[in-house]
């Protein structure tokens, strides 16, 4: 097995971790696959993973807790941070219009 830093093909396993002798990267190549099957991954209403600085669409109409305003269906919101929301509101971003605000990754789909 290569290093993935460096490449080098001098890498050797030391219990679950592989190390890199000539950059002394460590890693597990088993969390490098659970990492990219997205296991921990949110996503939006379709399915598809989401990331810091996407652009969504909001999928059907929102009412804004604590006020009379309403989030359109089809209101495109850009620029996205994912947060870890223990409510659910797993989206942090701000609607031109409204606000800074929090989202549910289920409402929302990628853009």
């Amino acid at each position: 097995m290569n290093c993935p830093k460096c490449n080098s093909e001098y890498a050797y396993q030391d219990g679950e971790l592989w190390i890199c002798p000539e950059c002394a990267h460590e890693w597990n190549p088993l969390a490098a696959v659970a990492e990219e099957s997205g296991a921990d991954a949110v996503r939006d209403a379709n399915g598809n993973p989401l990331a810091d600085g996407d652009s969504v669409t909001v999928i059907k109409d929102l009412k804004v807790k604590g006020s009379s305003l309403v989030v359109k269906g089809g209101t495109k919101v850009k620029n996205i941070r994912l947060t870890d929301g223990a409510d659910g509101h797993n989206i942090a971003c701000k609607i031109d219009g409204i606000g800074a605000m929090n989202l549910k990754s289920e409402f929302v789909k990628k853009a």
